[in-house]
């Protein structure tokens, strides 16, 4: 392994046990795919350092056990924060939907 990728996990390592944020987040501010932060943290890091790869272990754990809420609370915030006052428009990506409102959500026009 080069020594650039040790480096890598393990500072990916210190910082998802410092923050707790998401594989996601963390691969954006490190300026790598999600693929590469995921196999840095569960088959790279455990050969270099155990004891990390123990706590990094338990907090992927968690995000894996809630990411059904979030999943759910990223998508209520999606819909809610263009509007959404009963009958006007709620914009949802290039689409604008006023079913989406009248039927709270359920929308076959989407």
């Amino acid at each position: 392994m080069h020594d650039y990728i040790k480096e890598r996990t393990l500072k990916l390592g210190e910082y998802i046990i410092e923050t707790r944020n998401t594989v996601r987040t963390i691969a954006r501010e490190f300026g790598v795919s999600k693929s590469t932060v995921h196999k840095d943290l569960t088959e790279r890091l455990p050969e270099i350092n155990a004891e990390l790869a123990t706590q990094v272990k338990e907090i992927l754990e968690y995000h894996k056990a809630i990411r059904h809420l979030r999943g759910g609370e990223a998508t209520k915030l999606k819909y809610n924060r263009d509007g959404g006052e009963d009958g006007e428009p709620v914009e949802v990506g290039h689409m604008t939907s006023k079913k989406f409102v009248e039927h709270r959500g359920v929308s076959t026009t989407l």
